[in-house]
C-alpha cells in the first residue's frame, strides 16, 4: 500500500526476520490446553511472483465450545496431499491437540480425509457445500448457468 512505499531495503529485510520468528514461535506453541469441537479445512493455492507453479498453503481453522474461531495451523503443503496433512497433523497432536473434534468440514481433496482418518479417526466428516456447489455449477452447460 502507499504507507510501504517509502520503506527501504533494511526496514523490509528486519521487518521480513521478525515476522519469520513470530511465525516460527506461533508454529511451536503449545496447544495442551485446547479443544476444538470443529475443524474447518483447506488447501489454499497462491501464486507468487512470475512463478509458473501455485504453492499450497495448508489451513486449519479450529472452533471451541464457545464458538471462538482460532487459525490453529498455517503451513505450505504439497498440493493438499495426505502425506502433507499427515505432517501438520501429527505435529498438532505433538503439541498437545490430542482430543479429535467432532466433525471437521472441508472440501473434497482426499488428501485431508485419509490424514484425518489415521491422527483423529473418531472424528465424523462433512463436505463443504461452498465447495460442493462450486464443484457442480463447473460441470453444468454454461446455457445453464444464466436460468
Amino acid at each position: 500500500g502507499s504507507e510501504g512505499k517509502n520503506l527501504s531495503p533494511g526496514v523490509i529485510s528486519r521487518l521480513k526476520a521478525s515476522w519469520e520468528q513470530e511465525y516460527a514461535a506461533w508454529c511451536k506453541r503449545e496447544m495442551g490446553s485446547k479443544y476444538y469441537v470443529y475443524f474447518w479445512v483447506d488447501g489454499i493455492y497462491l501464486q507468487a511472483r512470475m512463478e509458473e507453479s501455485k504453492e499450497c498453503v495448508l489451513v486449519i481453522i479450529g472452533v471451541d465450545e464457545r464458538g471462538q474461531k482460532d487459525l490453529i495451523a498455517m503451513e505450505a503443503g504439497y498440493r493438499e496431499s495426505k502425506e502433507s496433512w499427515l505432517t501438520l497433523l501429527r505435529d498438532l497432536k505433538s503439541r498437545g491437540l490430542h482430543q479429535s473434534p467432532k466433525l471437521a468440514v472441508g472440501d473434497g481433496a482426499l488428501g485431508f480425509w485419509g490424514a484425518l482418518d489415521e491422527i483423529y479417526p473418531d472424528t465424523r466428516h462433512q463436505r463443504c457445500w461452498f465447495h460442493k456447489m462450486g464443484n457442480v455449477l463447473d460441470k453444468l452447460p454454461k446455457s445453464l448457468l444464466s436460468k
